[in-house]
C-alpha cells in the first residue's frame, strides 16, 4: 500500500475541507492509504513514513502560513529522506490576486529541495488547487482530482 499523508493548516476551516476533498481523491485510488493530519499534530516521522505528501495552506502575505512553514524549516533534520516521495499542495486565499500562486510555489520547491516528485497540470491549476476563501464545488473537484493524481502516482512508484 502507497501512504499518502496530507497535512493543512486551517484557520477558518476553507482549508481543512480542501484537505477533505485531497483526502477523498486520493481513496478513489486502489492500494493507497490516507492520512489527514492538521500542521499542528504533524510529526517528522509522519513525513518519513509516507510515500506522498501534499501540503494544504492558507496563503499569508503571497506565502505559506507561519506554521506550515515552521514544519517545513523542520525538515531539515530529515533532508535527503524524502527524496523520491510525491508531493503536491492546495492553498485558500481571500481573493484574486493575493499571492495563491505563490503560496503553492513555496509549498512545492520546498518538496523539489528534497528531491521529491511533483506532478504539474499542463491545462490549468499547473501548481496546484488554490481556492478564494471557501473551495466551491469546482475547486472541490479540483482537489479530489490533486489527491487521485498524488495517489495514483505514489501506487504506480511504489508498485
Amino acid at each position: 500500500m502507497a501512504k499518502i499523508l496530507i497535512v493543512y493548516d486551517s484557520r477558518t476551516g476553507n482549508t481543512e475541507k480542501m484537505a477533505g476533498a485531497v483526502a477523498d481523491g486520493t481513496r478513489d485510488v486502489e492500494g493507497a492509504v490516507t492520512t489527514v493530519t492538521s500542521v499542528d499534530k504533524a510529526k517528522l516521522d509522519d513525513l518519513l513514513a509516507a510515500d506522498a505528501i501534499v501540503f494544504g495552506s492558507p496563503t499569508y502575505y503571497g506565502n505559506m502560513s507561519g506554521k506550515m512553514k515552521e514544519l517545513v524549516d523542520q525538515t531539515y533534520n530529515i533532508h535527503g529522506e524524502l527524496e523520491g516521495k510525491v508531493g503536491g499542495a492546495f492553498t485558500s486565499s481571500g481573493g484574486t490576486a493575493c499571492g495563491a500562486e505563490t503560496a503553492l510555489l513555496a509549498m512545492l520547491q520546498a518538496m523539489l529541495v528534497h528531491g521529491m516528485i511533483v506532478q504539474g497540470r499542463h491545462d490549468d491549476k499547473h501548481y496546484g488547487v488554490a481556492a478564494i476563501e471557501a473551495p466551491d464545488d469546482n475547486e472541490t473537484g479540483l482537489c479530489r482530482e490533486l489527491g487521485k493524481r498524488v495517489a495514483t502516482l505514489a501506487v504506480a512508484l511504489k508498485g
